[in-house]
């Protein structure tokens, strides 16, 4: 065994990327090329250690599948620090076949953490929490725990599961105090910082405000009809009827329930729903055909009670009705709420995340860029956006150092 490669493991496993680097900076040869690429990874430089592991997994090839998967396993945890959705990240279930069946039970362990987080990021809960049962919690390193718990506490706040989101994030806190390491730390007070943020806004009788994580979960295992708009979906605890891809729909809902227990005039709800500035009989026709649908898709939880001006919401049961809404509306609210983890993102993976067009997140992000919302750095397939007023942190590379050739 090189005693110069071991020496340089050692010191990446020691948290020391410097005194790595002094051991194998003037070397090409694959191991030498992968503890590099590894230590400009926890040094910041990561344009350069993706080059440098992508070098090193070519040198590897296919003779050596171990070598190699670990140095693809690197690259796949540099995209997602990246946010690359694509590409390296979408090898992941082939990287950790391939360490699984080599022995190599901490990375194909670690391997599956890595996808729970990107399935996280892209919405996929279920699937996000299969592979974390999945996985071999006992053979990931200490490093690699921390991760799992943040992906963990993720799923419950997605959930709104405000105790299991607690207990998550206690273990992800634990795991990290273990490991000594500063940016892990980071990124654990940087979930608790969203756990403790307001997750929606709330409007009643007329009123409004914010609610945290906890207050939501109350206020959706009461017995009031909770007109969704993060979700377009109405509910009274486990009774749900979605409006999802009905935006007309859940226009006049919402109108309405804003507007509870009093009516709204026929006028606003066609400016509302329709943005007629001047109705004439062909929207008021309209109006008529679309509360009618309305009517009919949400009577096991509600009735339309038609008035003298227009119509009121008449909810079964007398708890009331209440608006829960996003902290922040508008356009291409959704795009910033992505953009709000303080990571920079490619289009490409916002696309992916919102399960929409590039072209149309290229379009929000182009108008988020002229108010000053976002920014962005880079050329080409390289360009990443962020949202300048956001506070961040490091993120944490959870790398475990790559064992040397023998």
């Amino acid at each position: 065994m090189d005693s110069l490669i071991t020496a340089a493991a050692r010191a990446l496993a020691a948290g020391d990327p410097l005194a790595a680097m002094k051991r194998v900076a003037l070397r090409d040869d694959p191991p030498a090329l992968a503890l590099r690429g590894i230590a400009m990874a926890q040094i910041g430089d990561l344009p350069m250690a993706r080059e440098l592991l992508r070098r090193a997994a070519r040198a590897f090839g296919m003779k050596e599948p171990m070598a190699r998967a670990r140095c693809v396993l690197a690259e796949a945890e540099i995209a997602l620090v990246l946010r690359d959705l694509g590409g390296a990240m979408q090898t992941l279930a082939t990287v950790r076949k391939v360490l699984d069946e080599h022995g190599d039970r901490a990375n194909a362990a670690h391997a599956a953490c890595l996808e729970a987080r990107r399935l996280l990021l892209i919405g996929r809960l279920d699937e996000a929490e299969q592979m974390l049962d999945m996985l071999d919690f006992d053979a990931l390193p200490v490093t690699s725990q921390s991760g799992y718990w943040l992906v963990a506490t993720g799923i419950a706040m997605r959930r709104i599961r405000t105790k299991a989101a607690h207990t998550a994030l206690d273990r992800a806190r634990d795991a990290a105090r273990e490991t000594r390491v500063p940016a892990l730390l980071a990124e654990v007070d940087r979930a608790a910082s969203a756990l403790e943020a307001p997750a929606a806004r709330k409007f009643e009788k007329g009123r409004g405000g914010l609610l945290g994580l906890a207050e939501v979960e109350a206020l959706i295992a009461s017995d009031m009809l909770i007109v969704d708009a993060c979700r377009n979906i109405l509910r009274i605890r486990a009774n749900v009827v979605s409006l999802s891809g009905r935006p007309v729909l859940f226009a006049l809902t919402r109108a309405l329930a804003e507007a509870w227990p009093g009516d709204v005039s026929r006028e606003s709800l066609l400016a509302r729903a329709f943005r007629a500035r001047e109705a004439d009989e062909s929207h008021r026709a309209r109006l008529r055909v679309e509360m009618g649908r309305l009517r009919g898709m949400i009577g096991s939880l509600a009735g339309l009670d038609a008035t003298k001006q227009g119509f009121r919401l008449n909810p079964h049961g007398k708890a009331g009705v209440a608006v829960l809404a996003p902290p922040v509306e508008g356009d291409h609210a959704e795009v910033l709420a992505l953009l709000n983890d303080g990571e920079a993102w490619s289009s490409s993976a916002l696309a992916l995340a919102l399960d929409v067009s590039p072209r149309t997140v290229q379009r929000a992000l182009e108008a988020l860029a002229e108010q000053g919302k976002v920014e962005w750095y880079g050329r080409g397939r390289a360009r990443r956006w962020i949202a300048p007023n956001v506070p961040g942190f490091p993120t944490s590379l959870l790398l475990p150092a790559p064992l040397p050739r023998v």
